[in-house]
């Protein structure tokens, strides 16, 4: 389907991301320069009650953001994107972005979708859901 054929209700592209590995939470760390124990550190992370190491919400937010790059394309604008932080990834886990169309409406030659953004894992935790409005 083209992007500009999406109406109110359509299902986005659905993501699927390989399982997250300790590694990946290591060198997000670095990345984002969240250096929080409870991601990498397996013996603090049960210290505070948390089973083990837990993903970085942002990095759960960036699956869900490559989501909505891939569907908008080069040429596509991410305007607004935000999310709730709703449940855990740990390690293994695979998470899969999908979103909806809330709202499509079209100004002048651009169109600007309204849309759902949620992140589960393939143990069926919802990790993040929220909204994002995008230009094409």
């Amino acid at each position: 389907m083209e992007l500009r054929d999406y109406q109110v209700g359509d299902a986005l592209p659905t993501l699927t991301k390989p399982p997250v590995t300790k590694t990946q939470l290591v060198m997000y760390s670095g990345a984002s320069g969240d250096y929080n124990p409870i991601h990498t550190v397996e013996e603090f992370a049960h210290s505070v009650g948390l089973g083990g190491v837990i993903a970085h919400g942002m990095l759960t937010m960036a699956f869900a953001g490559q989501m909505l790059t891939d569907w908008i394309g080069s040429g596509g604008v991410l305007g607004q994107y935000k999310v709730r932080f709703t449940g855990m990834v740990r390690p293994g886990d695979t998470v899969s972005c999908s979103g909806e169309v809330l709202e499509r409406i079209v100004e002048n030659d651009r169109t600007r979708f309204t849309v759902t953004v949620r992140a589960v894992t393939d143990q069926g935790i919802e990790a993040i859901s929220g909204t994002a409005i995008v230009w094409i």
